[in-house]
């Protein structure tokens, strides 16, 4: 598929001054040093699932082993679809130009612009370190404040790739019902931000600008598709770039995978139910090992389905993913880092962790 052509003046890209190393220590390693993270935790799953082909063998192995290889052996043959159909998301996303989507962002300080900025969230197929860099991209254009909140938060794991496999792991009602609310608290949360800068409470971005996009988004769309050929030889190029990109979606899916079924092996059923189960206790320890575990949010995926179909929490599935990029240090560092004030980065999880528990509590009732 062929990139189209310039429509403007392309967005200057050069990179957030104090923020580049958030990224690289999470998605973007150089090609030149060895991925240990997708290595390791790859060739752990693929030999745990080799043995879960043998699942008669229990009797041979470790019970713990066993039971990571049976809950590896499961989880994959219920995600391979999705990574698959990730793989070709990620290497058509490649050749949409990004000055496309942000540019459908519109005017801050505003519910439209607020909410376009959460749904462009939706396009955008990168983890939540990943999506630093375009937030800090977008707050330099000059978006408001509250419209690179919103951005953030909708971000992480609500990309067309993470919401198949989460289909796969939790079913399609619970993954709308996920979405949906996540679109509900980054709007919100824009909503209070945005106030709060108004108030002067919070110091605005010196940067917004009050100018239309820097894109005609429709003409540009008809544009890529209209210069786009499809013949074997894109497919098989959209299939290696896609390769090549979602490096950094299974590096984490895996770790992920590991981290859920070392947990199944090692913390009883009992136990596990009693530590995260559908109670206030139950969501606060969530709350707790999400702000602990530093997980990029392909990671945290298997984790919350986890805490959905074993636990028989939803509501703690939800609180784990949202509440890991409320509190992730790395987004409230490079916060504090691009506004040059740590008042904008500490107010990140005061106003959404309070959203996030209240729904995750909701939830829990709900599927009581």
């Amino acid at each position: 598929m062929a990139p189209i052509k310039p429509v403007v003046t392309q967005i200057d890209e050069k990179p957030c001054a104090n923020a580049q190393p958030a990224a690289p220590d999470c998605c973007n390693l150089p090609n030149s040093k060895p991925d240990y993270l997708l290595i390791v935790s790859g060739t752990i799953v693929l030999l745990c699932y080799l043995i879960g082909l043998f699942s008669d063998a229990s009797t041979l192995m470790p019970q713990w082993l066993f039971v990571m290889s049976d809950g590896i052996y499961e989880l994959m043959n219920k995600m391979w679809l999705g990574l698959v159909v990730a793989v070709v998301f990620v290497g058509l996303l490649d050749r949409v130009p990004r000055e496309i989507v942000t540019s459908a962002l519109g005017q801050g300080q505003s519910v439209r612009g607020i909410f376009r900025a959460t749904l462009a969230g939706l396009l955008l197929d990168l983890c939540n370190h990943g999506i630093l860099m375009v937030g800090c991209k977008l707050y330099e254009r000059g978006a408001s404040l509250g419209q690179v909140i919103a951005f953030l938060i909708a971000s992480p794991w609500n990309s067309l790739s993470l919401t198949i496999i989460l289909v796969a792991l939790i079913g399609l009602p619970w993954t709308i019902v996920y979405i949906v609310l996540s679109l509900v608290i980054g709007l919100i949360s824009g909503l209070i931000f945005d106030a709060l800068v108004v108030r002067g409470s919070l110091p605005d971005n010196p940067a917004r600008l009050t100018q239309g996009p820097a894109v005609a988004v429709l003409p540009a769309l008809k544009k890529l598709y209209g210069e786009a050929k499809f013949t074997p030889a894109n497919f098989a190029s959209v299939m290696i770039s896609g390769f090549k990109d979602a490096r950094m979606v299974f590096r984490w899916v895996f770790f992920g995978l590991v981290v859920a079924t070392a947990i199944r092996a090692f913390l009883p059923l009992d136990t596990y139910a009693t530590l995260f189960g559908p109670t206030m206790a139950g969501l606060l320890m969530t709350l707790v090992a999400a702000t602990i575990i530093e997980v990029c949010s392909e990671g945290s995926t298997p984790i919350a389905a986890d805490l959905v179909v074993r636990a028989d929490a939803p509501g703690n599935g939800f609180t784990f993913l949202m509440a890991g990029i409320a509190t992730d240090y790395t987004e409230i560092v490079v916060l504090r880092d691009l506004t040059k004030s740590w008042k904008i980065a500490l107010f990140l999880p005061l106003v959404c962790v309070p959203q996030v528990l209240v729904l995750g509590w909701l939830l829990n009732q709900f599927a009581a």
